[in-house]
């Protein structure tokens, strides 16, 4: 009935009129305590590894200081507009990624889509967390286990940069010795490829779990269970730290890299503008699709996070700050990694463009190795591992979350809706088993796999669809009606421009450049088999098949007698699409009631076990949008 005691302001439910907020939360779901929760948590989620080990990379191959450029006008005409898109979404609705297509059942399956690539990415993700665990817990010694190339696994092709052979840099240069054995490796390559991994020679050939892998494993999966143990309650309590203490580890590692001598020379790699490559093609999809991934559109986790807020919070300004804090960070981080790369170069005496690399090759090889060269190289170690833990978490947190409330809010009954924890813990233990198969020795294969497939164009694509469906499908008008009865104000002008011709245009411009631009993929020299490039295809193609799957499963189900009619129906806006509680759904969403029930609810008392006076003096008034007013809420 929409008299639900819980919102009835009875004086028993503890709300008096001053008090609205207690009216507003949404008392089954959850909400989040308070707004700063939901910030850092969406800055958490924003914010990941991508920020350090993919865009100082992308920046210093493609321009420098000049790639800025496209990527700030990527992020006001395509990265801000779909954040705010989806924020506002979720808030609307109080649904999570499936529920919220009640605003046209057909495109359902873009929320299917979305789960789908969420488990993917949730499968992988925590396995490069549980590295960097490893990592972390190794890197607590006198002497970093990758310092020099005294150890068993390591080759005679291995060379330090501390070993007693370069000590003296005038007996024997360095370049000389590169010129001379092109084979030279690192000993933190070593470590990574020979120890850590005992990489396997091809990616079916999975040799056996490394225990040591699958315990970190185990260790990341039990700290992402534990702080979504209650939901949004207890993670909104634990991104305080996660969201913020990276932020404090960077400027500590910022703070000891501009202090190195060569530091200055890896910046100037990093920053000097090569204006040439703006008219290259490849600058701006690089710089469009870096935004468009390191924001985490289109993943169904924006949505969720959104659905927990309260109904008149203003997303828009949430928007703006998450995307802005987002793009911050992937810059700082740039000055962080090359300022030590820089000190690197110049301690080897190469070319900065030598050392420098990207994704895990970065995090795990090149990062470490120069961490080597500082004083007290242990502390520094573990400062670096931590923040790519806590960076990894905040990301993980969101995934996960995705995944319940979209299986809770789909279920819906009571029963699961109390039993939300042990959802969390299937969800949980299906992701720490599905990710066993990549701490075998041909893990690194099958995670490259996923990350470069999984998580690419598919993501395009929903996202595209996402944004017709709503503009063109739910209509403009009634979209931006939606967002000004929440807000109370319309979306800005130019967001209405950009929701309805740039930014669809800007992602379908992404979608052609990942075609075109595509190249099978490879690591290092390893060149990957057909069957495993079709296994990628697949991967991608299961989430994005999802969607036409569902449309026809709907169009079939839905009345009419002609096909035109069935897709009228099976487009138009379910009736309980809307606002969640009944005191928001006013306008075109107030429930429209016939004399008769209305008299059969007014007789029927709010809370029938208490006293009869009581429930006299609760007595509600029905009001034009359905909700139930006491007579002293009019005061």
């Amino acid at each position: 009935s929409p008299i639900d005691t819980s919102h009835g302001i009875s004086p028993q439910n503890g709300a008096v009129p001053g008090e609205q907020g207690k009216q507003e939360k949404s008392v089954k779901r959850g909400n989040w305590g308070n707004q700063i929760e939901f910030v850092l948590t969406s800055v958490g989620y924003a914010v990941g590894l991508g920020n350090v080990w993919r865009f100082p990379y992308l920046c210093y191959r493609n321009g420098g200081g000049a790639f800025m450029f496209p990527y700030f006008i990527m992020l006001v005409f395509c990265g801000i507009p779909l954040f705010f898109m989806e924020l506002s979404f979720g808030q609307f609705a109080s649904q999570g990624c499936l529920g919220v297509w009640r605003v046209s059942p057909m495109f359902k399956g873009v929320g299917y889509g979305m789960m789908v690539v969420s488990t993917y990415i949730g499968i992988y993700y925590n396995v490069v967390i549980c590295i960097a665990f490893y990592y972390f817990f190794v890197s607590m010694t006198r002497v970093l286990p990758w310092t020099y190339c005294s150890n068993p696994w390591n080759t005679p092709d291995c060379v330090g940069v501390l070993d007693g052979n370069l000590s003296s840099r005038a007996a024997l240069n360095i370049t000389q010795l590169l010129n001379t054995t092109q084979k030279r490796t690192s000993p933190s390559e070593e470590y990574w490829r020979r120890y850590v991994l005992n990489l396997s020679d091809d990616i079916g050939n999975l040799g056996e779990v490394r225990l040591p892998l699958l315990g970190c494993l185990g260790v990341s999966w039990v700290v992402v269970f534990l702080c979504l143990i209650k939901g949004v309650k207890s993670s909104g309590k634990v991104v305080y730290f996660t969201a913020t203490f990276p932020y404090v580890v960077l400027t500590i590692l910022f703070v000891r890299g501009i202090t190195l001598e060569g530091a200055v020379t890896g910046i100037m790699y990093y920053l000097t503008p090569q204006w040439d490559k703006i008219l290259n093609a490849k600058v701006w999809g690089d710089a469009a699709s870096q935004i468009f991934y390191s924001l985490g559109c289109a993943w169904g986790g924006l949505i969720t996070m959104a659905s927990y807020n309260k109904f008149n919070n203003n997303c828009y300004r949430d928007s703006i700050i998450i995307s802005i804090t987002n793009c911050a960070t992937s810059v700082y981080a740039g000055f962080v990694i090359f300022s030590i790369l820089g000190f690197m170069a110049n301690h080897l005496g190469v070319d900065v463009s030598k050392v420098a690399d990207h994704g895990p090759g970065l995090a795990f090889v090149a990062y470490p190795e120069a961490l080597t060269l500082l004083p007290i190289s242990p502390l520094w170690s573990v400062l670096f591992f931590f923040m790519l833990i806590l960076l990894g978490l905040g990301t993980q947190f969101c995934l996960l979350e995705t995944l319940v409330t979209a299986i809770v809010d789909e279920v819906g009954n009571e029963w699961i809706i109390r039993k939300k924890t042990f959802v969390t813990l299937g969800v949980a233990v299906a992701g720490f088993l599905l990710g066993v198969p990549l701490t075998t020795q041909a893990g690194i294969y099958w995670l490259l796999l996923m990350d470069n497939y999984a998580a690419s164009f598919s993501l395009v694509v929903i996202s595209c669809i996402m944004c017709v469906a709503i503009m063109y499908i739910y209509g403009h008008r009634n979209y931006f009606k939606d967002i000004e009865m929440m807000l109370g104000f319309p979306p800005p002008l130019f967001f209405q421009i950009c929701w309805r011709f740039i930014s669809p245009a800007i992602i379908f411009f992404i979608l052609v450049f990942t075609v075109i631009q595509y190249r099978p993929i490879s690591y290092n020299d390893y060149v990957y088999p057909t069957w495993a490039i079709s296994i990628g295809f697949l991967m991608a193609l299961s989430s994005v098949i999802c969607i036409p799957i569902y449309a026809i499963y709907k169009v079939c189900r839905s009345e009419g007698d002609t096909l035109l009619e069935r897709l009228k129906n099976a487009t138009k806006a379910s009736k309980d699409w809307g606002p969640a509680l009944p005191e928001h759904r006013s306008g075109r969403y107030a429930p429209v009631f016939s004399p008769s029930t209305e008299s059969h609810l007014e007789v029927q008392p709010l809370q029938p076990e208490k006293g009869q006076n009581e429930a006299a003096a609760a007595s509600p008034v029905q009001g034009s949008n359905g909700s139930a007013h006491s007579q002293d809420s009019r005061l």
